[in-house]
């Protein structure tokens, strides 16, 4: 037990810090996590023998429900409903076009079994949102016609219609569907998703606007509860579970919900969690010496996905819909395969034990062309297609994009030789931005105006935009004890020796704003922005 979780603690501190190197060298941050997989697993250095497919599709397919619900939830419908129709489309007819010629590639080139070459094409039909938007946020690309939120629509809600083809092609496979059986699965898949899938979100949209969490972060459980919870209902009634959880993403990401920015960060960390996960589960379950073996078939579908397919789906549907050239072939370009074409890989192979083909390691080949090829020149490919757009911003796609500055609100007391004493608020001279909100006279509360005259022991509260600047800035708290030496002295010495700015002065129950002159007194609490550590007089 504390071997494992030594060994999980260690992978997710490497997949961390490999995160912060991709985005440096430009390389998308997953194949870093199925190379870890490898090196740790049977042909790798630690030797772990890992080959426990129901295990993994358990695991993965968990891992899924998130993904998929924050593939939801993270984004902005107001960007992406101009080409809501595109992206639907593309998720549901271009999914079934896209799987429906792989198949007839591997059944005609490769020579496959029909029914497996299908099976091949619905796993690897739906493209990886997580893969792609991983790319454009680590690069601030922004994407001339709106084309982010019609890529983020298109790869988020396209996965439940590949897992309907894959359980119809295993459901076939295994003899186990008739021609009815297969008609009632397709509405059941669909019909019990979305109901469900409606009725969960306003139902917890409900609950969350009138529930009040006495405990700080219940809110976000509660959230992840009903993700799960999304996932689990139509699943037993042969609804499409993924359907429903993308759905209640969707809605609950675009309502109007306390800490829902809070929400979308805490998920964007799950996520990526999940997506360590999974990547790493296909390089462990993965044999390095299996591959050169199954490459060929694997490089000929991806070579026939990426020249053929995609472009042939695309420009069929985007065409009659009035997109440009331009567009479509960015978009043709960025259709990679990732953590759902994985999952549903793992499904296939514990469903089925007669598949003639290594289906898992074509997949695996298939995914990591994919996310290396296609994912490390999506930037390059965006400029040759003269896609880019410098005055776009790529985080709009996101919930937990904010335009206008966050505020934050200060209190402060005059008292003392205070320099706003006895003086009306016109008088002040203060940044344009700093808005004066409330003084506390008292049990008074008083809405100032610029003639309101601020007098001695007035608790005056402001307002002021919220810092949202991308610098590192450390700040620090230096107590001040009675053997400190400080007791007495003034902000100016201290700021002098210790070459570090004194931001405010905690002083019991009080925030005092420090001068130069500014004595510092026992117990006070110094906040330095502290670019140097304090020296010792």
């Amino acid at each position: 037990m504390a071997l494992a979780l030594l060994i999980s603690s260690i992978v997710i501190i490497i997949c961390v810090l490999f995160n912060r190197v991709s985005n440096k060298i430009g390389i998308p941050v997953l194949i870093a996590f199925i190379g870890l997989g490898m090196l740790f697993g049977s042909d790798g250095i630690l030797k772990i023998q890992f080959e426990n497919y129901g295990f993994a599709e358990k695991i993965c397919s968990v891992a899924l429900i998130f993904i998929m619900f924050y593939g939801g939830f993270g984004t902005n419908w107001k960007e992406a409903r101009p080409v809501a129709a595109k992206s639907i489309v593309l998720s549901t007819l271009g999914v079934a076009a896209t799987a429906g010629l792989t198949g007839i590639f591997c059944y005609y080139i490769l020579h496959f079994p029909f029914l497996e070459s299908m099976l091949v094409g619905s796993v690897i039909s739906s493209t990886d949102a997580a893969s792609v938007f991983s790319i454009l946020r680590s690069k601030k690309l922004g994407l001339k016609e709106n084309t982010a939120s019609l890529l983020e629509i298109e790869s988020g809600s396209n996965d439940p219609c590949s897992y309907m083809l894959t359980a119809i092609m295993l459901s076939l496979i295994q003899g186990k569907a008739s021609g009815i059986q297969t008609a009632y699965l397709i509405f059941a898949q669909f019909a019990y998703g979305l109901a469900l899938g409606f009725a969960i979100a306003f139902a917890a949209r409900f609950f969350l606007r009138k529930f009040r969490f006495t405990t700080e972060g219940f809110d976000a459980a509660f959230v992840l509860a009903i993700a799960v919870l999304a996932y689990a209902l139509p699943s037993l009634i042969d609804g499409n579970g993924y359907l429903s959880t993308y759905i209640v993403g969707i809605i609950l990401g675009n309502s109007d919900i306390k800490n829902k920015k809070s929400m979308v960060h805490f998920f964007d960390g799950v996520t990526g969690l999940m997506q360590m996960l999974i990547f790493f589960l296909l390089g462990l379950l993965s044999s390095p010496s299996a591959l050169p073996s199954v490459f060929p078939q694997a490089l000929a579908i991806s070579l026939f996905m990426i020249i053929i397919a995609r472009p042939l789906v695309i420009f069929g549907i985007l065409s009659p819909m009035k997109c440009s050239i331009r567009q479509q072939l960015l978009v043709s370009w960025s259709g990679l395969r990732g953590a759902a074409s994985i999952v549903f890989a793992i499904m296939a192979v514990v469903s089925v034990n007669t598949l003639k083909n290594d289906i898992f390691h074509i997949v695996f080949c298939i995914v990591l062309i994919s996310i290396t090829v296609q994912g490390s020149l999506i930037p390059f490919m965006a400029k040759v297609f003269g896609m880019t757009d410098d005055n776009s911003d790529v985080l709009k796609t996101f919930n937990d994009y904010v335009e206008e500055l966050d505020v934050q609100f200060i209190k402060l007391t005059v008292q003392g030789d205070h320099p706003w004493k006895n003086k009306k608020i016109r008088e002040l001279s203060i940044p344009w931005d700093l808005l004066f909100v409330l003084i506390i006279r008292g049990d008074k509360s008083i809405i100032p105006n610029g003639k309101t005259t601020i007098k001695d022991g007035d608790i005056v509260v402001v307002s002021a935009p919220e810092y949202r600047g991308t610098g590192d800035i450390q700040f620090m708290e230096y107590r001040i004890n009675h053997s400190s030496g400080w007791i007495g002295k003034n902000i100016s010495d201290f700021a002098a020796v210790s070459k570090n700015l004194v931001i405010l002065i905690k002083r019991g129950q009080d925030v005092v704003i420090p001068r130069g002159p500014t004595a510092i007194m026992e117990d006070d609490v110094l906040v330095l922005h502290a670019p140097e550590k304090i020296k010792t007089v």
